[in-house]
């Protein structure tokens, strides 16, 4: 999976979900092939389609996209 690949299944999902939704959510939603998001590409993330990652649900981080860019 290449990152612009990986991106866009990102923001597609979130876009869905006002609520947002934690990588472990994501991850199987979309089947994806990584244990835990490469840090380099949630940086991406944040800077390219205003990824934020503030709330917390137990120990997870809720993914949301705040602004999209």
């Amino acid at each position: 999976m290449q990152y612009t690949e990986f991106r866009d299944a990102i923001r597609r999902e979130l876009q869905q979900s006002a609520s947002g939704k934690t990588w472990k959510d994501l991850k199987e939603t979309l089947s994806l092939p990584y244990d835990r998001p490469c840090p380099e590409w949630v940086g991406q993330l944040e800077q390219e389609i205003g990824l934020v990652r503030k709330e917390k649900k137990g120990n997870a981080f809720i993914w949301r996209i705040e602004h999209d860019l």
